[in-house]
């Protein structure tokens, strides 16, 4: 398990116990935190889990897929370079206390 902590695109913090093995889309929306939809149901095919992974951390997951670099290109809110796919991150304890940002739109 690992706590990660999303904040909503209102600027309200949810922390959530994501289980091993679990994409952080899924911690997210089993967790009811706003801002991922997930519609694809994490498939890497619509980019509604886009999220922002604390820089100091991105040395810490495993680069970006070709599939999920594609899907970056057609994210709604402002790609930036720590732009990921919730989707495409696993959790683990090695990700444990992690931070995502949610973009302000999805779609």
């Amino acid at each position: 398990m690992a706590l990660i902590t999303y904040i909503e695109p209102s600027g309200q913090s949810v922390s959530v116990e994501v289980a091993d093995g679990w994409s952080l889309m899924q911690g997210a929306t089993a967790g009811g935190v706003d801002g991922i939809l997930g519609e694809c149901g994490g498939s890497c095919a619509c980019a509604t889990c886009h999220c922002y992974v604390d820089p100091t951390r991105m040395a810490e997951l495993p680069p970006p897929g070709e599939s999920e670099l594609a899907m970056l290109e057609a994210v709604a809110a402002e790609r930036r370079p720590n732009s990921r796919l919730a989707c495409q991150l696993k959790a683990s304890a090695a990700l444990a206390g992690l931070v995502l940002r949610l973009p302000d739109v999805q779609e």
